[in-house]
């Protein structure tokens, strides 16, 4: 089948683009496509680094402090 995108294929795919959207349209669709890539990249990279655990000092001042009463009484 050989290579899929060799320079005339990108060539005849631009002018197929440009012919579909437009001049105006076409920097609006780049800049959609950039930005989900970006979204796409960052979503994965939150998805492979491990979360940071929390901060010894914020589990030892929720055991310092007394337990609050939230029962309420009904009349």
């Amino acid at each position: 089948m050989g290579d899929l995108l060799q320079p005339w294929h990108l060539i005849v795919l631009a002018i197929v683009a440009f012919l579909l959207f437009g001049a105006k349209r076409l920097p609006e669709l780049g800049k959609g496509l950039g930005e989900g890539l970006k979204g796409f990249r960052e979503g994965l990279k939150g998805v492979t680094e491990p979360s940071n655990p929390a901060p010894p000092n914020t589990q030892q001042n929720a055991a310092s402090t007394p337990p609050s009463n939230t029962t309420t009484e009904q009349k």
